[in-house]
């Protein structure tokens, strides 16, 4: 079936909302969703959005931009950095007028904590920027942003899963779409589409991400001939819930909970003397992960499984129940854990890509040479970049805030200002093709699951929060094998409508490309940036690496080049804190 719109957003999380709510005036707007919106994974996001309002202490805009270069290990895009904090103070008060109910001071004016990473005066101390609804900030941005597009009359195809991108050349003409309560595939005809798609921490065996980031957008633009770029940049945040990878948010440690070791030491003032338990996440998770290799971890069944305790008993019931109220029923709920009287167990668990498709600020997709007209891309799945070799915590709502409204004006003016999309010359070939493998995979195969697992161990054991060009050789190896044999795949199941198991390994696949070009970015880049943390190359080096890496997919291996990053403001210094 031929549907067509004037602007299309796959992606129901807060970048997708906020570019679709945007671009919804400029004509025809259609939200693709493989999930209802209320359960992106924008709404597992609990601690904040970092903005210089003033409320609490004072604070600049300027300071928030240089946090995020610092933080970022210096492979931050400087302007970009700067639009991210001077837009952050609007997008939090549009957010207000727009019904998000954040927590507030005794004066009525947004709250405001602490965040690990975030500082007054150029890293003197820490400073108290990131305004926050509890510890459900993401769930009400959610809830706010899909309430407006409603009232907006945005058209919302909900369990609808892209599975093929259409272009000539470098022009977006439509995309293939597989609609899950049916089996029917459908070609989207548009103008401009904006990939706003998340993470794909699924590759991971322990991670924060649910289950459906599986880093769709950026695997079909990459087998489309896009390059991704910074791939070797998978930030892993250094409290998930010990085992499951549920995260304990950084605003814990903002509310005053520290980290201690088996002993009971408070082991980050080794670590980050000024900012202790709220240094940037990599630092973080590196001094937990040296604690444990040390034998300071608290033990498990296996060295592997060690934790340390993430202790906020100190701050009382009233603090706990009100401050961190998900937390805390987490923790009741799968540790038999009470934070209000005892330390939670905690584990660096895989997070946040830093990586992904290249955009310029406007949210066209671009390598630095050329722009894919009427593609736009926004939120994790993108790469701005404002978050460089480490994101720091609250900045991946401002991004989708900022860079999702950004990406939906662009979006809006190029469709006010350009022609229908002219026929897919393959469309027909590309619908022909997808029903053939569909069909395929109906008859049966290989089971998914033995490849996913040993897609999760490899990747875990070998490019994890230290890594070593041994060890990533040997995951480049693994994933080319896995890659080798996901021909073999088929499905159980040959229900038309709601087959689960054949989205299942559709996502596989992109995970596997994923997993590919993470690690073989990983393996070149012989430096330790950000989180990007090798044990052979202990040391960052600023004149062979201070660049951008672009993949491109090129068959069963990895192409790589780079690009330039922007400097302009402040020069890369040693991160010390």
């Amino acid at each position: 079936m031929l549907i067509e719109y004037d602007v299309v957003i796959v992606g129901s999380g807060g970048a997708g909302l906020y570019a679709a709510l945007e671009a919804s005036g400029a004509g025809k707007t259609a939200v693709i969703t493989k999930l209802y919106p209320q359960r992106s994974h924008t709404g597992a996001a609990q601690g904040g959005i970092g903005a210089a309002l003033c409320n609490v202490e004072k604070d600049r805009p300027e300071w928030h931009a240089f946090d995020t270069v610092k933080g970022g290990d210096y492979l931050v895009d400087q302007n970009a950095a700067f639009i991210l904090a001077d837009d952050a103070p609007r997008a939090v008060y549009d957010l207000e007028n727009r019904g998000l109910p954040f927590n507030r001071t005794p004066e009525g004016k947004i709250d405001q904590r602490r965040f690990g990473g975030h500082t007054r005066e150029f890293g003197a101390a820490a400073v108290r920027r990131s305004c926050y609804a509890a510890d459900r900030t993401g769930h009400m941005i959610l809830q706010t942003l899909y309430q407006q597009c409603i009232k907006n009359n945005v058209v919302f195809h909900y369990e609808w899963q892209v599975i093929d991108v259409l272009l000539e050349g470098t022009r977006l003409t439509g995309l293939i779409v597989l609609e899950l309560s049916t089996g029917e595939l459908h070609h989207v005809r548009a103008k401009s589409a904006l990939f706003a798609t998340g993470g794909f921490g699924r590759m991971f065996k322990v991670t924060s991400n649910a289950i459906a980031n599986t880093g769709d957008g950026p695997a079909l633009l990459s087998r489309a001939g896009v390059p991704l770029m910074d791939m070797e940049f998978f930030q892993f945040h250094p409290t998930g819930i010990r085992n499951m990878g549920i995260l304990i948010t950084e605003g814990v440690r903002g509310e005053g909970g520290i980290l201690l070791n088996r002993n009971g030491e408070r082991f980050m003032q080794r670590y980050a003397p000024t900012l202790m338990d709220l240094a940037p996440r990599d630092m973080v998770s590196r001094a937990i992960m040296t604690e444990i290799n040390a034998g300071n971890g608290i033990r498990g069944d296996k060295k592997m499984d060690d934790w340390v305790n993430l202790d906020a008993s100190h701050l009382g019931r009233e603090t706990v129940e009100t401050k961190i109220p998900d937390i805390a029923d987490f923790c009741r709920t799968y540790l038999g854990v009470d934070p209000a009287v005892e330390a939670m167990p905690v584990q660096p668990t895989a997070h946040y890509a830093m990586g992904g498709i290249p955009t310029d600020i406007d949210g066209r997709v671009t390598d630095g040479k050329r722009i894919w007209e009427g593609l736009y891309s926004a939120g994790e799945c993108a790469c701005v970049s404002v978050h460089g070799a480490n994101r720091l915590g609250t900045n991946s709502l401002v991004e989708l805030l900022v860079f999702g409204r950004r990406a939906g004006q662009s979006m809006a003016n190029f469709a006010c200002g350009s022609e229908a999309a002219k026929p897919s010359s393959d469309a027909e070939y590309k619908i022909k093709h997808w029903r053939k493998r569909i069909a395929k995979l109906k008859e049966g195969g290989r089971h998914s699951g033995s490849i996913y697992e040993s897609m999760k161990k490899t990747m875990t054991a070998n490019v994890g929060v230290y890594r070593n060009g041994k060890s990533m050789e040997k995951a480049i190896e693994d994933i080319t094998k896995l890659r080798n044999t996901y021909s073999e795949i088929g499905g159980q199941d040959r229900d038309v409508n709601f087959n689960s198991e054949i989205s299942s390994i559709l996502e596989l696949e992109n995970l596997l490309d994923l997993a590919l070009h993470t690690t073989s970015a990983a393996l070149v880049r012989t430096e330790s940036r950000g989180a990007h943390s090798r044990e052979d190359y202990p040391d960052r080096d600023d004149d062979k690496w201070l660049k951008h890496t672009l993949s491109y997919l090129d068959g069963d291996s990895i192409r790589l080049d780079s690009k330039q990053v922007d400097v302009s403001k402040w020069e890369p210094k040693p991160r010390l804190y």
